[in-house]
């Protein structure tokens, strides 16, 4: 990861192997040998032969189109066998690359034999790398060598581009029972690098499914992990917008741009001109050094960690290292393999403080970072070592694999934030919950002791109401009863009957507290058990009325008490003063309210006379009080009516206030 992948333009050298080569190689095998002639040319020479190349647009001419001097060698004596792949690493010191530099053409001439004497229809020719300048591939034919493919337009990507020729079928239809003499011109700049790697000719459906593959490798899945990685720097913008206390989001997105940057030359033709190519080369490289920045940053913002000095420093390096590998410098100081090492020396240090911070911190984020650039730097390393030609010439370069480890290691500590919010989240959860069955199981005790302060208080404001009714009520006929039979002034029938009253008032008093559930016809019934005997002891027949009422919701202890004081009271006259021989109860409902009559066939009074008194005056104000009114009508001589409507839904406010309703005579 710290290291560059497909680290420059060309691949590096190994030391040539020459090994034994049949005669001729079988189609449809790998050619691991081949003949090499190696050509001194000046630049104009290969001009030159470019220009013929484009001349002949690789359909050859009869009698040969090439001159002689830009044409394979015809001495045998100039060949001789060289073993596959064929490289030449990078030179740490070289010379110039002006337009007089000598260049060697490097023919690599394979001879090849049909399978059972006859070629297949359509031929193929595969090389994974070449690594050059612009190739091209000759057949020789009874006319001479015949190009069938040239590379000049591809050149700039042949370094990473697998080789792949097509033959036209009527060469191979005329060289049936015939061997093909192949070459490969590769031209170098004297002293340059280069790499030729072995060959595959054959069925064109044999070997286009190792070139597929190869290209997969090697182009394929670069650009769909660099694409992927976009991707994923969109969302991790988006995450850092809503987010802006993360910046490990932040430098994720700008890692991705970088690492696009650093992989352009797998989404992109490379510039045409010279000066461009430099700029190009130069921004793919030094855009390394800052991924290599990023990535460490990364690493650190995920751990939550700020380390001022290694930061500093590497950011020093990485500026740097870019202004001193800039085209205008010498070829030493703008080489790529000086600055891939240096990258990875930078970066294995780096890579030992995430590993020890990843260590001590503990987080697993930091340590899957940790490991992803582990392996990113051997990534790195491998591809060094194709760069310089030591080892593996034919390899992938493999840090554009990196790719997948970076998003790995991102994902994975997204993924580990995502549940640590959900487990933070279940936790405060429970937490909450907690708190809330604590709170909720205080409320209740609260709420049992305030319930048990309103049942002591109402206790309380009952007591102080019976006291206060039984005071003026029971109490003050007890003490008139007790002065009248001190005095002797009551006889003995006067006080039984005073005695009697306050029983009645005093049943009165309890029942009232009974639990009639605001049903007012229950009231009336039990009123009706109590009185009975004493209405029939008087002289009175009771004839029972009433129908079912709605119940009252507002019909609490005090309210029954008034209403059964004042039918009652009214029961008590008819005994009393109404010589009444019949008394009849009726209970109607009216909708809104709902109506108590008493009606008797007794002698009746003047209504005129009787509002003068104190009785009729106290039972209106016990109607106002249960927010209902009072109406009685009577005549001398034609008995008395009472009426108390009462509301069936009685506002908050008591009716105590409201206007009492006045009587009227009976016409």
């Amino acid at each position: 990861m710290f290291a560059g992948g497909c680290l420059a333009c060309a691949p590096a050298n190994a030391q040539v192997m020459r090994l034994p080569a049949p005669h001729a190689q079988q189609a449809g095998e790998q050619a691991q040998t081949a003949d090499l002639a190696v050509s001194a040319w000046s630049r104009a020479d290969l001009e030159a032969w470019w220009t013929a190349l484009r001349a002949m647009d690789g359909q050859g001419v009869k009698g040969g189109g090439l001159p002689a001097h830009l044409q394979p060698p015809a001495d045998p004596q100039a060949w001789s066998k060289v073993g596959l792949p064929d490289v030449r690493g990078r030179l740490a010191q070289q010379g110039p690359s002006t337009p007089e530099a000598a260049v060697e053409m490097r023919w690599y001439r394979i001879r090849y034999a049909p399978e059972q004497g006859r070629w297949p229809t359509s031929v193929a020719l595969f090389m994974p790398r070449l690594a050059a300048m612009a190739a091209a591939v000759l057949v020789h034919t009874d006319e001479g060598w015949q190009p069938i493919f040239d590379n000049q337009s591809g050149a700039r990507e042949q370094w990473i581009r697998p080789l792949w020729v097509v033959f036209p079928s009527a060469l191979t239809e005329l060289r049936q029972h015939q061997m093909i003499d192949v070459v490969v011109a590769v031209p170098v700049l004297g002293g340059g690098a280069f790499s030729v790697s072995s060959a595959w000719l054959g069925a064109r459906e044999d070997v286009e499914v190792r070139f597929q593959r190869r290209w997969w490798l090697q182009i394929g899945v670069p650009q769909a992990t660099g694409l992927t990685l976009i991707v994923l720097g969109i969302f991790s913008l988006s995450l850092w917008v809503r987010r802006r206390d993360e910046p490990a989001f932040l430098l994720f997105a700008m890692l991705s741009v970088v690492w696009l940057i650093r992989n352009l030359h797998y989404h992109i033709e490379l510039p045409r001109s010279a000066w461009g190519l430099e700029w190009f080369w130069w921004l793919t490289n030094a855009s390394m050094s800052w991924v290599m920045l990023l990535i460490f940053l990364f690493a650190l913002r995920c751990a939550h960690k700020r380390v001022k000095l290694p930061e500093q420093s590497m950011v020093a390096f990485v500026l740097i290292s870019g202004l001193l590998t800039l085209p205008w410098w010498n070829e030493v100081l703008a080489s790529p393999s000086l600055q891939h090492l240096a990258n990875l020396l930078v970066a294995g240090l780096a890579l030992l403080f995430v590993m020890r911070l990843a260590w001590r911190d503990g987080s697993r984020e930091l340590r899957m970072i940790a490991l992803s650039l582990a392996l990113s730097l051997l990534l790195g390393v491998h591809d060094v070592i194709i760069l310089s030609g030591r080892a593996w010439p034919e390899h992938i370069y493999l840090m554009p694999y990196a790719t997948l480890l970076t998003l790995a290691s991102f994902l994975y500590a997204v993924q580990r934030r995502y549940t640590g919010a959900l487990s933070e989240v279940e936790m405060l959860n429970q937490q909450l919950e907690i708190r809330l069955q604590l709170q909720s199981t205080q409320l209740q005790a609260q709420h049992e002791r305030l319930r048990e302060a309103e049942r002591q208080q109402a206790l309380l404001l009952e007591r102080q109401r019976l006291m206060q009714d039984m005071h003026d009520g029971l109490g003050s006929s007890l003490l008139s009863a007790m002065v009248a039979v001190e005095q002797g002034s009551m006889d003995q029938d006067k006080v039984v009957e005073v005695l009697r009253e306050c029983v009645d008032d005093l049943r009165l008093v309890i029942d009232s507290l009974e639990p009639v559930a605001h049903d007012l016809v229950a009231l009336l019934a039990t009123m009706r058990y109590r009185l009975g005997k004493r209405l029939q002891a008087g002289g009175l027949m009771l004839e029972w009325d009433v129908q079912d009422l709605p119940l009252l919701e507002w019909l609490e202890p005090p309210d029954a008490l008034h209403v059964l004081r004042l039918m009652q009271e009214a029961l008590s006259n008819v005994l009393k003063h109404a010589r009444a021989t019949r008394v009849r109860m009726v209970t109607r409902n009216h909708g809104h309210y709902v109506e108590i009559r008493i009606e008797d066939d007794g002698d009746g009074f003047d209504i005129a006379t009787a509002q003068m008194g104190r009785g009729l005056k106290s039972q209106q104000r016990r109607a106002q009080r249960l927010g209902g009114s009072l109406r009685i009508d009577s005549s001398v001589g034609h008995g008395t009516r009472l009426s108390l409507r009462l509301p069936v839904t009685r506002p908050e406010a008591p009716a105590e206030q409201s206007k009492p309703v006045s009587p009227t005579l009976k016409p």
